[in-house]
């Protein structure tokens, strides 16, 4: 089958996250990915573990497939030559070497669109290329701190708290995905590549939509709400009488059917709570309410009653109970992917359902180096040229 990007080169420089999640995406959509390491494999998720199968990281393995590779020492110029000569023939290169690295080795953008004006070229670091942290590195971690993201995130008594996964890396990735898109069809009308700088600090604080606004438009710095939503109430979670489960109530007439769920009609009707702006303004009193109701009866029944009066509801899944929704299955949202390595491994499955060139899982998350051969051997390269790079270590 074909997808929807085959035909794409994607030469990928990129290691962790942020940039082989992003290259992922294009590979599952249908581009040649070449994912280029240094000899032996310079990808740190390739040791990160436990758990590990048969030797081989689960973390590597979950950004890392729909890809070839090829392993190139980049501290030798014959090393570098060969990015030049994949770089002439490929519609993206996309590198997440610390900013003025691709300078330093006369690999950056006006070098490379030198060889190939039609050539994408993308640079994904921790804070971009221009400003006063552009040469500090980029960990999700210090910029899920830096942008804000951990200052709302928590209980209203806790520590500031961070995302469970690497989100601003996750970001990250996504919207490089959209911004090298988008430069792909603006080339169809130019004929010219262009350059594209991202950055993890900006696209933790793009990600702060509403909480943001919040703060630009009344100048008040959010507090840390736990569950509950800033501007509407009520949106969060209850406690049942076996455990937790999401309400989110979304307008007034949901408040309405919500409270006459819990038998107390009456309060929609109160001053105090039959608007969203006043149930916002008395959250604390609102919430102690409809907790002492909704602590009478187990979740199931509440999940029952409130999904009946189209109330939006939702259990609180442990990774065992995700994983054995049938709704996955529905979804194909796990695929099983054999690796010469792991054996059959299981993935999650690509959330891109496109109905005519359907994302396929075609190539497991590849050994280092597994490709170096074939594609080489593609760039015109022959067997003795090959072998003489192998004997230098170039390869």
């Amino acid at each position: 089958m074909t997808g929807a990007l085959t035909g794409v080169k994607v030469l990928d420089l990129t290691r962790v996250l942020a940039g082989p999640f992003c290259t992922m995406m294009l590979g599952d959509l249908g581009a040649d990915v070449m994912k280029v390491e240094a000899p032996g494999g310079s990808d740190e998720t390739r040791s990160w573990g436990p758990p590990f199968q048969n030797a081989v990281s689960a973390y590597y393995l979950c950004a890392n497939r729909n890809k070839r590779s090829i392993t190139v020492n980049l501290k030798t110029e014959e090393g570098r030559e060969l990015i030049r000569r994949l770089a002439k023939q490929s519609d993206c290169l996309i590198h997440n070497f610390k900013t003025g690295s691709m300078e330093k080795w006369e690999l950056d953008y006006e070098q490379l669109k030198a060889i190939n004006p039609r050539l994408i070229f993308c640079s994904i670091t921790g804070f971009g290329e221009t400003g006063p942290y552009r040469h500090l590195p980029g960990y999700d971690y210090i910029v899920q701190g830096m942008s804000g993201m951990m200052s709302i995130n928590g209980g209203e008594n806790s520590d500031p708290l961070k995302i469970g996964v690497a989100m601003m890396d996750i970001l990250t990735g996504l919207y490089s995905v959209i911004a090298i898109e988008a430069a792909l069809l603006e080339r169809e009308k130019s004929g010219l590549g262009q350059k594209i700088d991202m950055a993890l600090f900006d696209s933790g604080v793009s990600a702060l939509v509403n909480v943001a606004s919040n703060y630009l438009i009344s100048g008040n710095v959010p507090q840390r709400l736990g569950n509950d939503h800033p501007n509407i109430v009520p949106y969060s979670t209850f406690r049942a009488l076996d455990g937790e489960l999401i309400i989110a109530v979304g307008n007034d007439r949901q408040f309405a059917s919500l409270c006459e769920i819990l038998g107390i009609p009456e309060l929609a009707e109160d001053e105090n709570y039959r608007t969203n702006e006043m149930r916002v303004r008395n959250r604390r009193q609102l919430t102690e309410i409809l907790e002492n109701w909704i602590r009478l009866k187990p979740v199931a029944e509440w999940m029952k009653r409130l999904s009946e009066s189209t109330i939006p509801c939702g259990p609180i899944n442990t990774l065992d109970q995700v994983f054995a929704d049938p709704q996955i299955a529905a979804r194909e949202m796990v695929v099983d992917v054999k690796h010469p390595e792991a054996g059959v491994v299981k993935l999650v499955g690509s959330p891109l359902k496109l109905s005519r060139t359907k994302v396929e899982v075609k190539r497991h998350p590849p050994i280092a180096g597994e490709h170096t051969e074939e594609i080489l051997q593609e760039l015109g390269l022959s067997t003795e040229e090959i072998n003489h790079l192998k004997n230098k270590h170039i390869i």
